[in-house]
């Protein structure tokens, strides 16, 4: 059985050359992150105004496995809403959870009744079965609504999980890319477009409103009990590889990426940021750690195999997704541990053990 896809999904869902010059159609700039100008200043502004309520933050796609670990983590410290509409699975008490889609007029209901201080955006699809249109509309055309809200409301921060996957594998990746490369991620593999634009969307946002402190995160290939295409690859328990490749890949704890997504809450942090975890490691050594060996196939045999899979849903890893076992994608998260101030908790081998559970 071929092995599902290695792109990241938000849930329900790896040479050296210069870079690309961004597409026209991209935001002319990368916004660059910045830290507080003085964020217990400012803290203590919010709270002098706002009383001991500093306001609730709003999380769509909650009731993913991601959205469940970063709400357990932030519901301690602060008052949590939740979007989303699937049932929450083990939903405390103190967590206001709306079952509905994102895309009804009842969005606009949360954020005229609750007082919200923060957006963090994690309800993207990534089902590869979903038509263009159905993917445009849930992801496009509902990040665009949520956007309109956002201002509409004032809220002061908006924080957009994005992909690292944005950046596109590629034998012509430099060897780390920064947060201004071009998104050509979706040049080969068609089905991740409307994840570029929703995170071009994000960028364009920053700029039209720098009142609004945007920050976008580009996770690399998110591990953990997730229901993603890498922890699911990892899982099988004879998985697949293309012979003559082992590219080096970057791996990050799904913990991790909800530590990043706290910090970014920080008043006055704003930016583009790429997250990793300790290191890089090649492919193989991840299966080595995990006690399984790939089996390698010939790239000549598994591509036609592959469109046939795919054409009767005998398998959910389209062709495309071939690249991110075969090339490089890897980035630069300089800009994360300085100006966010994140660092990795979990050791590589903690990272990889956890898609075990």
């Amino acid at each position: 059985m071929p092995p599902p896809p290695m792109q990241d999904l938000a849930e329900e869902t790896p040479l050296e050359a210069e870079p690309v010059a961004p597409k026209a159609e991209q935001v002319e700039a990368t916004p660059q992150a910045s830290k507080p100008e003085n964020p217990g200043k400012r803290r203590a502004s919010r709270t002098a105004t706002e009383g001991d309520d500093r306001g609730a933050v709003l999380v769509t796609g909650i009731c993913g496995r991601l959205g469940r670990v970063f709400a357990r983590l932030l519901h301690r410290e602060d008052r949590v809403i939740g979007i989303d509409r699937r049932a929450f699975v083990g939903q405390p008490k103190d967590i206001v959870h709306h079952q509905f889609d994102l895309r009804r007029t009842k969005t606009r209901d949360v954020f005229r009744n609750g007082n919200i201080r923060a957006v963090v955006h994690l309800g993207v699809m990534h089902d590869l079965r979903a038509s263009s249109r159905e993917h445009h509309t849930w992801n496009v055309v509902a990040f665009q609504k949520l956007l309109e809200y956002v201002a509409q409301y004032q809220v002061p921060k908006l924080v957009v999980l994005s992909s690292a996957n944005v950046y596109g594998p590629s034998p012509d990746n430099p060897q780390f890319l920064t947060e201004d490369a071009p998104l050509l991620g979706a040049q080969h593999f068609s089905e991740i477009r409307d994840l570029v634009e929703v995170d071009i969307l994000a960028q364009s946002f920053f700029w039209k409103h720098p009142d609004i402190e945007t920050v976008v995160l580009r996770p690399c290939h998110i591990l953990g009990t997730v229901k993603n295409a890498p922890s699911n690859y990892l899982r099988l328990n004879r998985p697949l590889s293309l012979m003559g490749f082992d590219p080096m890949v970057q791996v990050v704890h799904q913990r991790d990426v909800a530590h990043a997504m706290k910090l970014a809450l920080t008043p006055g942090m704003k930016g583009i940021f790429n997250i990793k975890g300790p290191s890089e490691i090649p492919l193989s050594r991840v299966f080595r750690i995990l006690g399984k060996r790939a089996t390698p196939v010939p790239g000549a045999v598994m591509t036609p195999v592959l469109n046939g899979l795919w054409r009767y849903r005998l398998t959910s890893f389209p062709t495309p997704e071939l690249d991110h076992i075969r090339y490089v994608c890897m980035v630069d998260d300089s800009r994360a541990r300085e100006v966010l101030g994140f660092a990795p908790r979990f050791s590589l081998e903690e990272t990889v053990r956890a898609v075990l559970g």
